[in-house]
């Protein structure tokens, strides 16, 4: 699964990166150039003047500029700040179907099929040269760092090499047996590598022409090839509908990257980190180069997982769904390590106790029940509710639990014993998130009642309440010096509280559906929050920025949570399905698997090894 899918809206044929690999440019069928921020996948411009489709977009080595070759026969040269155009590049007589710029900004180089390559003048837009000798449209072009040598590749199946300043023909590179798609040089300027619709990707002595290796493994076409600028990897993509990863001296197939429709171009990051692929559906997509983002997705239940939490060492991956189990999981392999049956509706709410020997779980059939961590074994089941557990929390100590209730209340009991200790009045509506403070003298709720409460665990004496949320709020959680609460609500909105004088401190807007679950980083700098819009979001508790949003699961989140060392992030949705993410990249190692039905939550162990 990629990092991030970019939903263009038409279908995309051409992206690009910035130098500093903070921006996406990408060319599509609706005329249009496109930007976006390459971690949250905002658009940031769209770029209007092509008459046709785009095929071919690139940034200057600054920056600042960006170059588009268009189905109009015309290449056009942006401010890549205001999208403002600054030249139309005009004198080829067929699609210009590739654009290149050189290192120094200097000069433009585009292919088209007028069968020619020319040159031009970045700053004057002047047409330097006019680079003859294809006999079929020339489909990619591209330009040596030292600004030396221009290499095409050509629908007559070659890839030709031209002396940048005299354009002087100097080798042609035979082998292709069909039209030749994408040319890339080396950084080195070494080795020209091409794609082609022989469904091969060949590297070649860009000095002496000859043949280095054929890397075979596509099954239809090569799109779009490019070569990292180590030199080390090649990435191709192609009508198969994968990404491939090559070693670039051995020729070994590294990865496979899967997309559901054609990859048309793909695009690697200048530090390597992260792979940009467009496909025929206008989709531009983003992974992690080296793990190929494949996602850590724990698959196994049969109905929509509801709450998911993580041990404090890690270790272990806890989630409760709808299909009435809840399941234990490894945090780092994603395989089932226990199914733990005995409740009679769906899981709403899990737990686990920060020694990491028991597990709480809260169910749509009035009980709580208390769980051997390692052995799977019922140790207690609570059944004095006389309605629904909407959520359950465990004291650090481990002595006592704490449950919100849909007929309002909240209640606190014994966790070895099952007695009940106290009960919390003051709510007017179902009580849908708690969580106990890291000294556990407090309790915070949450309600559809609109508010958020704060109580005295040991006297169960209401302290605060707290007003702001215009629709229900649907989780809180506090932080680890207990000075911060943070609530996630249908209003669609993330708010962050005093916990001493009850002060709003924030409203994060982002999510375009109401927030089911919020989570708070041990050191109090990040907030986690899942949606009903499918996305897991981080936030910068400080500036309120977003500083992530994670895509790729198939229906709302419902449940969020982050490794002990905040590495990790943890959700659970109704598309059946635990994701483990990586807390900084996005990626996902893997997926546990075998709920049957919605996960609803999870927590991980304390050293984040299992779940």
């Amino acid at each position: 699964m990629p990092l991030m899918t970019i939903m263009v809206g038409d279908r995309t044929r051409a992206v690009a990166l910035s130098r500093d690999g903070r921006h996406i440019v990408s060319g599509s069928f609706d005329k249009t150039v496109r930007v976006w921020d390459m971690f949250t996948g905002v658009e940031s411009s769209v770029l209007v003047g092509h008459t046709e489709g785009v095929t071919s977009v690139t940034f200057s080595t600054d920056g600042l500029r960006i170059v588009s070759g268009s189905d109009d026969k015309t290449v056009r040269v942006w401010d890549a700040l205001t999208g403002v155009v600054l030249r139309v590049l005009t004198g080829h007589t067929g699609w210009v179907s590739s654009v290149a710029i050189s290192r120094d900004d200097m000069r433009i180089v585009s292919g088209s099929d007028d069968k020619t390559v020319r040159i031009w003048d970045a700053s004057t837009g002047a047409e330097l040269n006019v680079l003859t000798g294809h006999t079929g449209g020339v489909k990619s072009v591209a330009i040596s760092r030292d600004g030396m040598r221009i290499v095409s590749g050509s629908d007559d199946k070659t890839v030709r090499v031209w002396d940048a300043f005299t354009g002087a023909e100097s080798s042609v590179l035979i082998g292709h047996t069909n039209a030749v798609d994408s040319i890339v040089i080396s950084r080195d300027g070494l080795r020209v590598v091409s794609g082609s619709h022989d469904k091969t990707v060949r590297v070649w002595d860009a000095v002496t022409g000859s043949e280095l290796s054929v890397l075979m493994g596509h099954t239809d076409g090569v799109s779009s090839v490019v070569i990292s600028r180590d030199d080390m990897r090649i990435v191709s993509g192609s009508y198969d509908m994968t990404v491939r990863i090559w070693d670039v001296s051995t020729g070994a197939e590294l990865n496979v990257l899967r997309d559901n429709i054609f990859v048309m171009s793909v695009a690697i990051s200048r530090d390597g980190r992260h792979i940009v692929s467009v496909s025929y559906e206008g989709n531009v997509r983003v992974w992690d180069a080296l793990t190929g983002a494949e996602a850590s997705v724990l698959v196994g239940h049969t109905d929509l997982v509801s709450s998911v939490a993580f041990s404090s060492d890690g270790l272990r991956i806890v989630s409760g769904s709808e299909d009435k189990t809840v399941r234990i999981w490894n945090a780092l392999t994603g395989a089932e390590l226990n199914l733990l049956m005995g409740h009679t509706d769906w899981v709403r709410s899990v737990a686990i106790s920060r020694d990491g020997m028991q597990i709480v779980s809260g169910s749509g059939d009035n009980t709580v029940r208390v769980w051997d961590a390692f052995t799977g074994a019922e140790l207690n089941v609570h059944m004095g509710h006389a309605n629904g557990v909407s959520s359950v929390a465990i004291s650090r100590e481990g002595m006592r639990i704490v449950t919100g209730l849909e007929d309002n209340i909240v209640l606190m009991w014994n966790a070895f014993t099952g007695a009940e200790s106290s009960v919390l009045t003051g709510h007017t509506n179902i009580v849908t998130s708690v969580v106990f403070s890291r000294d556990g003298l407090r309790i915070v709720s949450g309600s559809c009642d609109e508010t958020v409460r704060m109580w005295d665990a040991l006297t169960g004496a209401e302290l605060r309440v707290l007003m702001g949320h215009t629709s229900a709020v649907l989780s809180v959680a506090i932080s680890k010096d207990g000075m911060r609460i943070v609530s996630g609500s249908s209003d669609t909105t993330v708010r962050i509280w005093d916990a001493s004088t009850g002060a709003e401190l924030n409203v994060f807007r982002g999510h375009g559906g109401r927030v089911n679950s919020v989570a708070i980083s041990r050191d109090g700098m990040r907030i986690l929050s899942g949606s009903n819009d499918k996305t897991v979001r981080i936030w910068d508790v400080s500036t309120g920025a977003e500083l992530n949003v994670f895509w790729g699961h198939g229906g709302p989140v419902n449940s969020v949570a982050i490794s002990r060392d905040g590495m990790r992030i943890l959700s659970g949705s109704d598309d059946e399905s635990v994701r483990v993410w990586d807390a900084w990249m996005g990626s996902r190692p893997h997926m546990p698997t075998g709920h049957t039905n919605l996960v609803h939550s999870v927590p991980y162990s304390r050293y984040a090894t299992q779940v």
